[in-house]
């Protein structure tokens, strides 16, 4: 057998379309919260491949899930069913407010669905022009053209004009603004619990109240994407279940596989029919590779054990980061739930975001930002307090560089 090709972070910018600006390392290998690079240079993980790696990196429920099952099927195709997707299905169903599931590949994916399934059911509604969309300002709901145009951010749809219409945008918490464009032509509401890319911001459990009571008077579906929030990362299972508002239909992604692609659309018995045979599809979606794994993550992290286990573990990163800040007085608020945390700048640090989690990085420290004034944690959710602890010393030698 042949020697893999030899590959440098250079390499990246020859072969490689420029969407991204990757760091300078190039992970080769993990284990739990510590990965290592070409050098076997070790990091701790406060990144969590972007609130995906909820298990951690390599973890034996995860690794057996997917070894077992690619001994045995992998693919094959929407037009047969398969064991492990039926059972990913039950254990979505029978653990939230919802009766059916439409599986895909990824959050974006997942939020396509529900958005075509609002004005599908808008349309079969009979009412003239039921199609708006309401959304909100900062949102992040995927980067397919649809998605795109529903999160709140010009930056990333802009540039690909002309976008899908009949999407409003107004602001996040801000329930007279809301009540100002629902109306009989509003077919869906999508909002996230906490806004994850806009800045780890939560919705008010009274703004999340009005919406449900609003999309009730008019008609129209309620989605709550929680691609980022779902999975036990609030220290709930999903964090619609700390509000007491259930939608009508919800999007799951990231940590459902614990790293494997995979995405669904959570919905009930109401809604699923307006999707009938032939009205969406996938080729992917629902593969038995796909569902084995994020099967096995889910029923891992489905535990009081793992989900109170995020609660403390939330406690215990706001206790470090605080008197972290109380030393390098550099955030200006530590907000978020279970382990979506977002420190925020103070005004005389604005922008620097990335530059203290490049700074992390030299430290062996992987951290993430949520624009460019709000550095953002999503580790595992099964982090050790000794990696909390490392990854938080290592931070405090990025926040002395800053300091400076």
């Amino acid at each position: 057998m042949e020697q893999p090709i030899s590959v440098t972070r250079s390499n990246f910018n020859d072969w490689m379309v420029p969407v991204f600006a990757p760091a300078n390392f190039i992970p080769v290998r993990g284990e739990g919260s510590r990965i290592w690079d070409q050098e076997n240079k070790e990091y701790i993980d406060f990144a969590g491949g972007i609130a995906v790696n909820a298990l951690g990196h390599a973890h034996p429920v995860a690794v057996n899930a997917l070894t077992e099952q690619a001994t045995k099927l992998w693919h094959v195709g929407n037009g047969y069913t398969n064991e492990p997707v039926l059972r990913l299905a039950k254990q979505l169903t029978e653990n939230t407010f919802a009766d059916k599931v439409f599986f895909c590949n990824s959050g974006a994916e997942a939020n396509e669905a529900a958005l075509k399934l609002a004005r599908k059911v808008g349309l079969d509604s009979g009412v003239a022009g039921k199609s708006g969309i309401v959304a909100f300002n900062n949102a992040f709901h995927g980067r397919t053209l649809f998605t795109v145009s529903a999160g709140g951010q010009p930056k990333y749809s802009q540039d690909f004009a002309p976008l899908p219409n009949g999407i409003n945008h107004v602001a996040f918490n801000d329930l007279e603004a809301a009540k100002a464009v629902i109306n009989e032509q509003t077919c869906a509401v999508i909002v996230e619990p906490i806004q994850g890319e806009g800045g780890v911001i939560p919705a008010d459990i009274e703004f999340l109240k009005g919406l449900r009571a609003l999309c009730d008077e008019f008609g129209a579906l309620l989605i709550f994407d929680e691609v980022q929030t779902g999975v036990g990362r609030t220290g709930a299972l999903y964090a619609y279940m700390n509000s007491g508002v259930i939608p009508d239909v919800l999007t799951t992604a990231k940590a459902l596989g614990g790293g494997f692609p995979v995405g669904a659309m959570l919905t009930t018995d109401k809604f699923a029919p307006h999707f009938s045979v032939g009205t969406h599809g996938t080729t992917y979606g629902g593969n038995p590779l796909a569902s084995a794994v994020a099967g096995a993550v889910f029923e891992f992290i489905n535990t009081l054990e793992v989900l109170e286990g995020v609660k403390h573990r939330h406690q215990y990163f706001i206790d470090a980061l605080n008197k972290l800040n109380a030393e390098y007085p550099i955030f200006e608020e530590i907000r978020g739930q279970g382990l979506l945390i977002g420190c925020v700048l103070k005004a005389e640090y604005a922008g620097k975001a990335k530059d203290i989690t490049t700074w992390a990085g030299e430290e062996g420290l992987l951290a993430l930002i949520a624009g460019p004034n709000v550095v953002r944690f999503t580790p595992s959710l099964i982090i050790p307090e000794q990696d909390i602890d490392e990854g938080i010393a290592r931070l405090k030698r990025a926040l002395a560089k800053l300091a400076k």
